[in-house]
């Protein structure tokens, strides 16, 4: 890891926040400075990331915790991704955060070699979502 890697994703992060990047060029950024996935964890806040080789770096999210609803709602997760995915007018990152929180989910894993995303709750359930070709 080198400190320039940890500060394309930490602008990756803080351009998701700002609405500055849209999700497509946050993922080639982060792949393309060696990042394999990375995951948030809404509970504590934190970003962690992946590379290749091994290494794994965390940051702080600009996001304070969220409450996580007990249940998940696998429905309204996907609704919450696929106003990301078109970029909804009323689309943002803190918003996504939010509305899928409340609908249960405690945290994500994007792998870009798997070309998916797996949303989970508090309780194991899961949404995956693959990449749109």
């Amino acid at each position: 890891m080198t400190d320039a890697v940890v500060q394309i994703a930490r602008d990756c992060l803080e351009a998701a926040e700002t609405g500055t990047m849209t999700f497509p060029r946050i993922v080639g950024a982060l792949a393309d400075a060696g990042i394999e996935s990375y995951r948030i964890d809404f509970c504590r806040a934190v970003a962690t990331y992946y590379q290749a080789d091994g290494t794994v770096f965390e940051l702080s999210a600009p996001f304070a915790p969220f409450a996580v609803a007990k249940a998940f709602d696998a429905a309204a997760v996907a609704v919450a991704i696929r106003a990301a995915q078109t970029q909804a007018e009323s689309y943002t990152y803190p918003g996504f955060c939010r509305t899928v929180t409340a609908a249960g989910c405690a945290g994500y894993l994007v792998s870009f070699s798997g070309r998916r995303a797996l949303y989970v709750g508090r309780t194991g359930e899961t949404h995956v979502e693959r990449f749109p070709d």
